[in-house]
C-alpha cells in the first residue's frame, strides 16, 4: 500500500471518528494525531505491544473475542497480555457483544478475563456492540475492522489504525464508557 494511500485511509478513519461522535472545539494547542495503518496481521503485534507498554488504563470493545484452546490461538495471546497488564496494576476494561451469534464465544473470553480481575462489560439491550476499539493510557487509540479472532489476526483482509492522540483518546474513552 502506498504511503499516500495509507495517509488517506488514516485521515478518513479520523474524520469518521469525528463525524460519528461530535467533539468540542479544541484550542490551537491541540496537536495533530500521529497515525499508523495496521493492515491485516500487523494489528495483533501492535495491540500486544500497546498492552505490554500500558501503565495506567486499557479500555477496549470488540464485537467478537474468540479465545480458543488450540495451540497458537492469537486471541488467547491477547487475553494473556490483558491479564498480565491487570496483574501489573493496569485498570483493564473489556466491552463485548452479548447477543447471538457471538455471545457464547464472548462469554468464554469474559469468563477467562474476569477470573483474572479484568472488568468485563456485556451490555444488555437491543443495540449491538459492533465497535472494534482500544484506548491505552489516555493517549493511544486503535480503531478499525479487526475483531479478536484467529482469522482476523492472521489471514483476513482487515484494516485498522493506531492513533497517537490524547484528544481522540479522550473522545473514544467517553464513547466506550457510555456503552452500557
Amino acid at each position: 500500500m502506498s504511503k499516500g494511500l495509507k495517509r488517506g485511509v488514516a485521515w478518513a478513519l479520523g474524520a469518521l471518528l469525528f463525524a460519528l461522535h461530535p467533539a468540542p472545539a479544541f484550542s490551537s494547542a491541540a496537536r495533530a494525531a500521529q497515525a499508523t495503518i495496521l493492515a491485516d496481521a500487523s494489528y495483533q503485534g501492535a495491540l500486544i505491544e500497546q498492552i505490554r507498554e500500558a501503565k495506567r488504563r486499557i479500555i477496549c470493545a470488540f464485537y467478537l473475542f474468540k479465545v480458543g484452546d488450540r495451540r497458537g490461538n492469537l486471541p488467547a495471546a491477547v487475553a494473556s497480555e490483558l491479564l498480565q497488564a491487570r496483574r501489573r496494576g493496569v485498570d483493564v476494561t473489556v466491552i463485548l457483544e452479548g447477543g447471538s451469534p457471538v455471545g457464547r464465544e464472548n462469554r468464554v473470553a469474559a469468563s477467562t478475563l474476569s477470573r483474572g480481575g479484568v472488568r468485563v462489560v456485556i451490555p444488555r439491550g437491543k443495540r449491538v456492540v459492533h465497535a472494534k476499539a482500544a484506548v491505552i493510557d489516555g493517549r493511544y487509540v486503535m480503531l478499525g475492522s479487526h475483531n479478536l479472532t484467529h482469522a482476523a489476526l492472521s489471514r483476513n483482509r482487515e484494516l485498522s489504525v493506531l492513533l497517537d492522540s490524547p484528544e481522540l483518546a479522550a473522545q473514544t474513552t467517553g464513547y466506550l464508557e457510555g456503552i452500557r
